[in-house]
């Protein structure tokens, strides 16, 4: 566990890094890498209270992204409701959905918890797809209206977007790092490694999962809501899709699950290379940018199942023995 004056210094090394670099390099394509990596960090980040944290690895997150995304783009589209009300409805639906599911699957253990998260997503995945309002499998594109902070539009710069998720990704990272020192945060570790232990201990095991699953809910919902917002279209086969699931899991594997750092790392390697190898060889029509990714997560989950993380710490025994 990193002290808290370890956390800012580098937490402040993070921030400055992304306040700067878009101002400097002006490049459309990077400017959307770093927007991608904001957002793909704070999501696994967000996915890392309840699956790293907490233990308990949910393969259904897509269903609160997909959420997140439709609360805000729906509202807008049928009704010019400015988007950060779409946002926080989005957070509380969210958040609600979380307590109505999370009540049977925290009934179940190991394997059986994941395969439940995941015919659940699928379930929303196929309501929104049959539900009328938000035109079903079509999706829904964001209407034309005034760009500006309230519609949360911005047709000719980038930099909106990337500053708005560079502010929640400060608030996640700075929720993240009080819940892993605080007392829940020890009792998700306990949840984690022992669950018999701390059940024997006094610990509502299912109550503070339940805790796990409504934070990471609604932090991943809000995430939704900026995607669709910047791409500004959305359907139920990319927003609620387990390939959103799945990335975000991967993310935090590559980079070390339960760690603080974990989520950054791994997004910051597997996210620009599939933004960059796809330019450079998706073109080729051979899939080599999905080999490349591939290989790379499963040498990296053989050789140090603790993910990057683990490489840092394993860097620095050897180091500090040499």
């Amino acid at each position: 566990m990193q002290s808290a004056k370890q956390f800012t210094s580098i937490f402040g090394g993070v921030l400055v890094l992304f306040l700067v670099a878009p101002l400097i390099i002006r490049d459309t394509q990077f400017q959307h890498l770093m927007i991608m990596l904001l957002l793909f960090t704070t999501l696994s980040q967000a996915w890392n209270l309840i699956g790293g944290f907490a233990g308990q690895v949910s393969l259904g997150h897509a269903m609160f992204f997909g959420i997140g995304a439709y609360a805000a783009m729906a509202p807008l589209n049928q009704w010019g409701l400015t988007p950060w009300i779409g946002m926080a409805i989005g957070g509380l639906v969210a958040m609600v959905a979380a307590v109505i599911v999370g009540y049977p699957v925290f009934r179940l253990k190991g394997h059986y918890f994941v395969i439940s998260t995941f015919a659940v997503a699928e379930v929303v995945r196929e309501l929104f797809s049959n539900w009328d309002w938000v035109d079903g499998p079509i999706g829904l594109d964001a209407p034309l209206v005034e760009q500006g902070w309230r519609n949360f539009m911005f047709y000719h710069t980038k930099l909106p977007y990337h500053y708005t998720l560079l502010i929640f990704f400060a608030v996640v990272m700075f929720v993240a790092f009080r819940m892993e020192r605080s007392r829940m945060g020890y009792y998700f570790r306990a949840i984690k490694q022992r669950p018999e232990a701390a059940q024997a201990m006094g610990v509502n095991i299912t109550l503070f999962k339940q805790y796990a699953f409504i934070i990471s809910a609604f932090f991943t919902a809000i995430c939704g809501s900026m995607y669709g917002l910047y791409v500004l279209h959305i359907e139920p086969s990319t927003v609620l899709s387990l390939d959103i699931s799945i990335k975000i899991v991967l993310i935090a594997v590559l980079g070390g699950i339960g760690s603080l750092w974990g989520p950054l790392l791994g997004a910051t390697i597997l996210i620009s290379l599939q933004e960059y190898s796809r330019i450079w060889l998706g073109g080729t029509g051979r899939g080599i940018d999905l080999i490349v990714l591939g290989a790379l997560i499963v040498i990296i989950c053989v050789y140090e199942p603790n993910g990057i993380v683990g490489l840092i710490k394993r860097f620095s025994r050897k180091k500090r023995k040499a």
